[in-house]
C-alpha cells in the first residue's frame, strides 16, 4: 500500500476540505483586518468580536483557512512556548514563570471554548509524555524536568523506565517526564470549526485572497486593499512571502506520516491506553499521538528548510523524509515494521533569528503580529490572540492586563541572514543534530554530544 502523498495532509483526508469562501471583491474598510486564517488569525478574531461585539473585523486568507501549519500540525495542545529561557534572562525569572503559568492555562481555556461553542476536535487531556531512550538524552530529560518544575509545574512527573512503559511501551526506553498540561487534538477539525463560529460571529473571512503588502492602515490583496486601524499580521511560517519580511521568520520545514488504523491485538502490545502525545529528548526531536481512529500520527524535521524561504506544494513529501520518519516509527516501536503507511505530509511553521515567540502591537502604526512559535503554535496561537486582543483594547483605553505586561510582548529580533548563509546553516545544524543523535546511540555516554552543543549555539537557541 504505497501512501498519500501531500493533499495537504492526513488531517484533510478524514475531515474533508472545506467548502470555499469568497475572495475579497474590491476595496474595503474594517475597524481591525486579520492577514492570515490559521489559529492565531481566527481566535484573534474570535476573542476581539466576543470582547466587543461592535467591531467590524474581516479576516483576508490566501488559500483556506487552516491551509498552513493549523491543518498540517501533530495536534500536540500543549504548554511549551519558545523562548522562555531568554525571556527569564531578558526580563527576570518571575516574568517567565508568570509567561509559563499562562500558557499551562491556555490548555484548558482551548479545551473550554472548543466545548462551549460545540467544536468537536477530538480533543483528549491525556498529557504529554516525553522519553529518553540514551544515557545522553536521559542526562537532558532530567535537566529539562527539573527546569520545568523550577518554572512552577508542581504538578510535572519524572518517571522511570517501569513507569515509562506502563504508559507507553517505547522500545529501549530508560525514563520519561510527563505533564498534564497537554492534549491531543484533531488540528482540522479545531480550524474548521474555530472558522464556523468566528463568521457565525460576524466577521467577514475571505479566503483566496493573498496578501501581498501590510502598510499601516492597508492589507494589500490583487483584489483589493483593506484599510483599517488596526492591520495584525498572523502569517507565522508564511510570513516571508509579504513584501519587505523575506528574511523576518524562517520557514522551518516539518513533516509527518500516519500508519493505517492499528487493532487492539497492536495497541495490547504498545500501551498508549491514556492517549498521551509522545515526544523525545533527541536533538532532531520526533513528535506523535494516537489518533481518534486509533493510527500514529507522527512528525520530525526531514528536510528542514528550502533555499529563499519557499514552502511546499501542497504538503508534498520527498520520499527520503518518509523513509526516515518511517525508521523512527519503528525504532519506537519495532512491531510495527510492518505496518503500512497511509499518509504522508509537509508543512511549514515560523522561526525567529533568536528562537522566541512574540506579540506586540505599534501603538504609533496599528500594525501587528503574533508567531515565531517555532513548532507550539496550537497552544501558543491561543495565548497569543487574547493578548492581541488585550493590545487592541488597551491601544482604545482599556489599561494594562495580565497578558499585555507578559515578557514576550512587543519582542523584536534581527533579520535572518540573506542567502546561501541562510541555507547553509539551516541545513547544516540539522546535519549536525541528526549526527549528534547517531554518535550518542552508538556511544552510550551521559554527556550530550559536543556538535549540538556547538550547533545550539551558533543557531542562537536556548
Amino acid at each position: 500500500m504505497s501512501a498519500i502523498n501531500g493533499g495537504i495532509s492526513f488531517w484533510y483526508a478524514t475531515d474533508g476540505l472545506p467548502t470555499p469562501r469568497e475572495p475579497l471583491s474590491g476595496d474595503a474598510g474594517a475597524d481591525v483586518v486579520i492577514v492570515g486564517g490559521g489559529y492565531t488569525g481566527l481566535w484573534t478574531a474570535y476573542y476581539l468580536k466576543k470582547a466587543a461585539p461592535f467591531l467590524d473585523i474581516a479576516v483576508l486568507e490566501s488559500r483556506f483557512c487552516g491551509y498552513g501549519a493549523s491543518g498540517r500540525n501533530g495536534g500536540w495542545l500543549y504548554n511549551g512556548i519558545a523562548g522562555r529561557d531568554r525571556y527569564a534572562a531578558l526580563h527576570g525569572r518571575d516574568s517567565a514563570v508568570r509567561l509559563q503559568e499562562a500558557m499551562n492555562d491556555t490548555v484548558d481555556e482551548v479545551v473550554r471554548v472548543a466545548a462551549a461553542e460545540s467544536i468537536d476536535a477530538d480533543i483528549h487531556q491525556g498529557g504529554v509524555l516525553e522519553v529518553a531512550y540514551t544515557p545522553a538524552q536521559l542526562a537532558r530529560l532530567r535537566a529539562f524536568h527539573a527546569a520545568e518544575t523550577a518554572f512552577g509545574e508542581k504538578d510535572r512527573l519524572l518517571l522511570g523506565a517501569r513507569e515509562t512503559a506502563e504508559r507507553i511501551r517505547v522500545a529501549g526506553a530508560v525514563g520519561s517526564t510527563w505533564t498534564p498540561h497537554g492534549a491531543r487534538v484533531h488540528p482540522v477539525k479545531l480550524v474548521k470549526g474555530l472558522a464556523s463560529v468566528v463568521e457565525a460571529l460576524g466577521v467577514r473571512v475571505y479566503e483566496s485572497t493573498p496578501v501581498t503588502e501590510i502598510r499601516p492602515g492597508h492589507a494589500v490583496t490583487p483584489y483589493g486593499t483593506v484599510r483599517a486601524l488596526y492591520v495584525l499580521r498572523c502569517t507565522e511560517g508564511f510570513t516571508a512571502s509579504l513584501k519587505g519580511q523575506r528574511r523576518a521568520w524562517l520557514p522551518m520545514n516539518s513533516s509527518m506520516i500516519a500508519t493505517e488504523p492499528l487493532g487492539p491485538e497492536v495497541w495490547e502490545a504498545i500501551g498508549w491506553a491514556g492517549r498521551e502525545t509522545l515526544g523525545d529528548m533527541a536533538h532532531a526531536y520526533m513528535y506523535a499521538q494516537r489518533t481518534a481512529d486509533d493510527r500514529i500520527a507522527l512528525g520530525g524535521r526531514g528536510v528542514p528548510y528550502r533555499f529563499g524561504s519557499r514552502t511546499d506544494n501542497d504538503g508534498r513529501t520527498q520520499e527520503a523524509t518518509v523513509t526516515a520518519l518511517r525508521e523512527i516509527l519503528v525504532r519506537f516501536f519495532p512491531q510495527l515494521a510492518g505496518v503500512a503507511i497511509s499518509h504522508a505530509w509537509s508543512g511549514v511553521l515560523g522561526v525567529p533569528r533568536d528562537w522566541c515567540a512574540s506579540v506586540a502591537l505599534d501603538r504609533t502604526t496599528g500594525l501587528g503580529w503574533a508567531g515565531g512559535y517555532v513548532g507550539s503554535g496550537v497552544a501558543t496561537a491561543n495565548l497569543a490572540a487574547r493578548t492581541l486582543r488585550d493590545l487592541v483594547r488597551r491601544d482604545s483605553g482599556e489599561g494594562e492586563t495580565d497578558l499585555t505586561t507578559l515578557p514576550w510582548v512587543g519582542h523584536r529580533v534581527r533579520m535572518w541572514e540573506p542567502e546561501p548563509l541562510r541555507w547553509l546553516g539551516v541545513r547544516g545544524m540539522y546535519a549536525a543534530y541528526r549526527g549528534a543523535d547517531r554518535r550518542e546511540l552508538a556511544r552510550a555516554r551521559a554527556t550530550t554530544d559536543p556538535v549540538a552543543t556547538l550547533a545550539n549555539r551558533v543557531a542562537g537557541r536556548r
